[in-house]
């Protein structure tokens, strides 16, 4: 018996040196300052608007105003790749239907050029890397056909936006089809296209960066999936998940007032907001308790994803050093990405809440 009782004693100690342990490396205290302008990062953790289906694109102007003033460089969405749908359409016993829907169609467009998504996307980078300071509409025109194609509407409706009227015509491979596809994705309420792509071409830039990722997609076995849905819909009924409805209602209900979507982004942008997003849904399946531990692998694919999410827009950040990079999020997503984004030693965050104010 005190054999036993020295083994659980042992365990006791050992368990308790794991919760106590703290890295002495602490990545977010080495920043520099570094030569040259730091990189920054504002996250604008939004609503997805596709909800909205009477919104005006108008109603976005004051935000896009503050946006503007703060003078961004580069701007990342959360939209997959094109080579990363590629890649998943590549595993379809892993990546379901569900999974692939966040993919657009590329096909007929790829058909139109000749080109498949890898080769697209290699022709729109090789006409990017040589890109004039005045290009021609037909250069304009072409970049969108080759970013439609590779999976990229959110950067074809940028090089969309900044032809003049007269020149939003078919040709130099731009056809009637992606005529119909940038007018359908215009009139439809996103933060991409609404907000992104509106943005970058108020500001002379030439594409979006697309950093969401979807590779840690799994399908839950058939027989586990009833039980799933079961237990992670009994995590979402919490208190917090009551007050964090309770605070957006009311902004939700004010979005017809003049300012309604700005006074929206600043709610979905406070501290307060990130926290109830936390216990409404992660911090509440952590404590999950199916013996299946359903609510913890919830909880790690989130974490997967949003820290490869952040690695790409630090992807961004290390092409082009010095950037002030845009972040336009799912608002669920914002404090992940400022935690996470904080560990690196050459980004600097920005407070939405001031550029906002």
């Amino acid at each position: 018996m005190r054999g036993g009782v020295i083994v659980l004693l042992a365990g006791m100690t050992s368990l308790a040196g794991a919760q106590d342990y703290r890295p002495v490396f602490r990545p977010d205290r080495l920043k520099g300052p570094p030569p040259g302008p730091p990189n920054q990062v504002l996250v604008l953790g939004s609503p997805h608007l596709s909800s909205y289906k009477t919104l005006r694109s108008d109603a976005l102007t004051p935000l896009l105003n503050r946006l503007s003033a703060w003078r961004p460089e580069a701007i990342a969405t959360e939209n997959l790749s094109g080579m990363q749908c590629e890649s998943l359409r590549r595993y379809p016993a892993r990546y379901e239907q569900g999974t692939l829907d966040y993919c657009p169609d590329t096909d007929a467009f790829g058909k139109t050029l000749g080109l498949d998504v890898p080769a697209a996307t290699a022709a729109a980078e090789r006409m990017l890397s040589d890109w004039p300071a005045a290009p021609t509409a037909a250069q304009r025109r072409r970049l969108a056909a080759l970013f439609l194609a590779a999976g990229e509407p959110g950067s074809a409706m940028v090089q969309w936006l900044r032809l003049s009227g007269g020149e939003r015509r078919a040709g130099d491979g731009l056809d009637a089809a992606m005529i119909a596809e940038l007018t359908r994705r215009r009139t439809r309420p996103s933060e991409t296209e609404w907000v992104g792509s509106a943005l970058a071409a108020r500001l002379g830039l030439e594409r979006l960066y697309s950093v969401d990722d979807h590779s840690a997609d799994f399908p839950t076995p058939p027989a586990l999936e009833k039980a799933y849905e079961t237990a992670i819909t009994r995590v979402w009924d919490n208190p917090a998940g009551k007050r964090r409805r309770a605070i957006l209602a009311p902004l939700e209900a004010g979005l017809a007032v003049p300012g309604g979507m700005l006074s929206l982004y600043r709610g979905y942008n406070t501290a307060a907001a990130q926290e109830l997003a936390y216990r409404s849904d992660f911090g509440a399946a952590l404590l999950e308790p199916s013996p299946q531990r359903f609510g913890r692998g919830y909880l790690g694919y989130w974490e997967v994803r949003n820290l490869r999410m952040v690695a790409n827009v630090r992807d961004v950040l290390s092409l082009h050093p010095g950037t002030r990079l845009l972040a336009i999020v799912g608002a669920s997503h914002k404090g992940y990405y400022e935690a996470y984004l904080n560990q690196m030693h050459d980004v600097q965050l920005v407070d939405a809440a001031k550029v906002l104010r």
